[in-house]
């Protein structure tokens, strides 16, 4: 009998690749199911984008295999853009690496860092990939816990007291996915001392800076950052190219130097196209983040509608594309998205996917049009059919 690697037992199907094949199921039946649980943009890319990923085709090297360091145009281009919006100065020779979504990054730093049996700060809540990628190269993670109390952020004093002794890598995240805590400047300077001083490599995933939010911050603009630090980052929420599969790594030379080791045996670079399309994204001006968040705070606002029919509650201030509401007392988050989702069609996250201080919370994704949240707040009426039994 042929059996799979041990390294399968350690994880499961990605949630959402899951509970979509659900959805799908659920209208190809016709029922109309509203889905508010993706962070995939529905708005389309800049016209110049797609205008450049069109003229690109007729190059004479667009069918090509590509560098694996990426278009030198598309490495300058995001330079440029980390020092306009960031304030941050990189090489882009020897501290930028693009990457085909920065998902595609947690692999490649754990490959090239971890070995089996070293351990990984991981964030709990947070995004799931953390822990499974950690357990698929077989290290081991050690979750810290993010409470409300403390705004979504690490308790310095109760990591301290931990034994550090075999953490090779930290996992952080803000803006922080799924809560929406902003994250500071000052939270960057500690999390920066806390990894220098236990020889920490500490990885700021940062997908969601520009998402409803007036002031983007990076990791790497600390003083002594690029030494224990390095940056994923992504076009993906920024310019609504998610299923275009852009981001990059940012830092420490020689950090960059051990990902591309990985890289460059698995991948044959990215197609010339979607590199050309990222230059012009990256080159988008002032407005385009304007002219976004407007639809999204637009957005928003009927989201936190739909909460309050729920019985849940929210921080106002939170970033990012997604609105991280808290249940009523006594609810199951699992068993309460299951609910809304076969009575009345619509499909949030559970707030357990992200660990396990997600329990008795729920994420709403803003990737829906205003006619879509208009609907979902039709179909649901704050009565006695959702208050479920426990």
């Amino acid at each position: 009998m042929i059996t799979t690697a041990n390294r399968l037992q350690t994880v499961q199907e990605y949630y959402f690749s899951r509970k979509l094949k659900e959805v799908a199921q659920m209208l190809q039946e016709g029922k109309p199911v509203i889905n508010l649980g993706i962070g995939s943009p529905d708005l389309a890319p800049d016209a110049s984008i797609v205008d450049a990923i069109v003229e690109s085709m007729t190059h004479e090297k667009a069918h090509q295999y590509q560098s694996y360091q990426g278009l030198p145009e598309l490495r300058q281009g995001m330079k440029a853009f980390y020092q306009k919006w960031y304030e941050v100065a990189l090489d882009p020779s020897t501290e930028i690496l693009p990457l085909m979504g920065s998902k595609e990054g947690i692999m490649h730093i754990s490959m090239a860092f971890l070995n089996p049996g070293d351990e990984v700060l991981v964030p709990n809540p947070g995004y799931p990939t953390y822990a499974s990628v950690t357990h698929l190269v077989e290290a081991k993670s050690v979750f810290y816990d993010l409470l409300p109390e403390n705004n979504w952020e690490p308790d310095f004093e109760r990591l301290e007291r931990s034994d550090l002794s075999k953490v090779k890598l930290m996992w952080i995240g803000y803006p922080h996915m799924p809560t929406g805590a902003k994250g500071s400047k000052a939270l960057f300077e500690k999390l920066v001392a806390f990894a220098r001083k236990h020889h920490i490599i500490l990885v700021n995933d940062n997908p969601y800076s520009f998402v409803l939010n007036d002031s983007p911050q990076s990791i790497l603009s600390v003083p002594g950052a690029k030494e224990v630090a390095l940056e994923l980052n992504s076009l993906s929420k920024t310019f609504n190219m998610a299923g275009w599969r852009i981001g990059m790594v940012c830092g420490n030379a020689k950090f960059i130097e051990a990902i591309l080791k990985v890289k460059s045996n698995m991948d044959s670079g990215m197609f010339y196209g979607i590199q050309k399309g990222a230059v012009a994204a990256l080159a988008l001006p002032d407005k385009w983040f304007v002219q976004l968040n407007k639809i999204y705070e637009n957005r928003r606002k009927l989201v936190f509608k739909l909460a309050d029919k729920l019985g849940c509650t929210y921080d106002k201030k939170a970033v990012g594309m997604f609105v991280w509401a808290k249940l009523p007392e006594g609810q199951d988050s699992e068993v309460f998205i299951d609910k809304v989702l076969h009575e009345k069609n619509i499909f949030i996250t559970p707030g357990t996917i992200f660990g396990s201080n997600g329990s008795g919370f729920i994420r709403f994704s803003l990737c829906s049009n205003e006619q879509q949240l208009e609907e979902a707040i039709d179909r649901i009426k704050l009565s006695l059919d959702l208050k479920i039994a426990l």
